[in-house]
């Protein structure tokens, strides 16, 4: 199996309503590492002023966290997962200014319930 598992066969439970998992196929993971740019310390910096939502940088760690969520889901296809369960994200600062972002769970095989 290629290309990626639907988004619509991902959840944080230990379930997926309507399927029965046949099958484990491991943790599958999807990482990120991502800096922002000297413009955009200069923006933050001006919006944290400000005050309120610092949009700039809600917007890279939203990039961030779609990224890895996408080489998550291709990761599972990989393996030959038609879903995933028990999915999370996990953030750290890698070193100033750069954070990684992880998106993880069990990659599983499900099958419909009839």
């Amino acid at each position: 199996m290629t290309g990626r598992v639907d988004s619509s066969m991902v959840t944080s439970a230990n379930e997926l309503p309507g399927y029965r998992i046949v099958r484990n196929l491991g943790i599958v993971r999807g990482i990120t590492v991502r800096s922002r740019s000297v413009l955009g310390n200069l923006a933050a910096g001006i919006q944290t002023i400000i005050g309120g939502n610092i949009s700039i940088l809600t917007e890279l760690c939203e990039k961030a966290r779609e990224e890895a969520y996408e080489i998550l889901l291709q990761h599972a296809a990989q393996h030959g997962a038609n879903a995933i369960v028990c999915m999370r994200y996990d953030a750290n600062e890698v070193m100033q200014g750069v954070t990684e972002v992880l998106a993880y769970g069990t990659a599983v095989e499900a099958q419909k319930i009839v």
